[in-house]
């Protein structure tokens, strides 16, 4: 099955949703209490963070250059960042020395020598299935080298691959969505993320009715990839039958990192069910994100 271009319009806006909705949720007491000061528009808005602005960033990049341009790429998550988007120390750290004109393949192993293992590439992962939908290996390998403009770290990739698979699958498969694990595991190749998908497939094929603290014991609610991409397919898959603020609300009782599995979650839920499945809440952008996935699908269409 083609994907339609409501699809990519749901995904991309089922993105920005989860993560504006899941902001105000998102780390302690001091975090929350920021973001009830900040977390708005003027005209009463509810704001996106990072992950939604660098999926932007993301999208435009390949718009403009109609195939995947690191360097392009790196400029453009420097040139959005600000401090109030959210950006994690590690990643604002980067992005500055990258605006200051250092190397995006030095700057991006300044914090971590090995390379960081956290959420932030899986976060824009799905991006990536609106541009290769139909190519299972070619998106693999674009999936790699996007991540690896922030992200060098093998776990990191991993779970940027395992998104972006996961958005392809449900763009194309929508009748069969628990198909989708059986073409994950071509995609894993750690014990961290096959050992998560066996207890997510598990749970899912058994229909058991699991409880926010168990989901995350054992699949994870934090920041790295390995504790929160199997989460948020897990909770995608779990609420397809549900509507989109019955899976947020789920989420939010995870705690943890409630922006960035919302937004990795509510990319998949859109993806399956389309933009005229999602609720009306005002979040900053929303048209433009919606032409931005329009003009994804047009150039899908023509096959860039």
């Amino acid at each position: 099955m083609n994907p339609t271009e409501e699809q990519y319009a749901g995904c991309f806006l089922g993105l920005a949703l989860g993560d504006a909705l899941g902001a105000p949720f998102e780390g302690g007491l001091i975090e929350r209490a920021l973001w009830r000061v900040i977390g708005q528009t003027k005209d009463q808005e509810a704001r996106f963070t990072d992950d939604t602005q660098m999926a932007l960033d993301l999208a435009n990049s390949l718009i403009r250059n109609k195939q995947l341009n690191q360097s392009d790429l790196s400029q453009a998550f420097a040139n959005s960042y600000h401090w109030s988007r959210g950006y994690g120390p590690s990643t604002a750290r980067l992005l500055k020395r990258i605006r200051k004109g250092e190397s995006w393949e030095i700057a991006n192993k300044t914090t971590y020598p090995q390379g960081s293992f956290g959420n932030g590439a899986a976060m824009r992962a799905p991006i990536m299935a609106l541009f290769l939908p139909e190519n299972s290996r070619t998106l693999t390998a674009y999936t790699q080298l996007s991540a690896q403009v922030t992200h060098t770290h093998s776990l990191g990739i991993e779970g940027a691959v395992l998104i972006a698979q996961a958005t392809a699958f449900l763009l194309q498969h929508p009748a069969n969505p628990l198909n989708l694990f059986a073409s994950l595991k071509e995609h894993c190749h750690t014990l961290e993320f096959s050992s998560g998908l066996q207890i997510a497939e598990q749970w899912l094929v058994q229909d058991y009715p699991t409880c926010p603290k168990e989901v995350a014991k054992l699949l994870g609610n934090g920041m790295t990839a390995v504790r929160s991409c199997v989460t948020a397919l897990y909770c995608a898959l779990r609420f397809l039958d549900s509507d989109f603020l019955t899976l947020l609300k789920f989420i939010k009782s995870l705690r943890g990192d409630v922006d960035t599995i919302s937004a990795m979650a509510g990319a998949l839920w859109g993806a399956y069910h389309s933009l005229e499945q999602l609720p009306n809440s005002r979040i900053e952008q929303r048209v433009q994100i919606i032409q931005v996935a329009q003009r994804l699908y047009q150039l899908h269409r023509k096959g860039r």
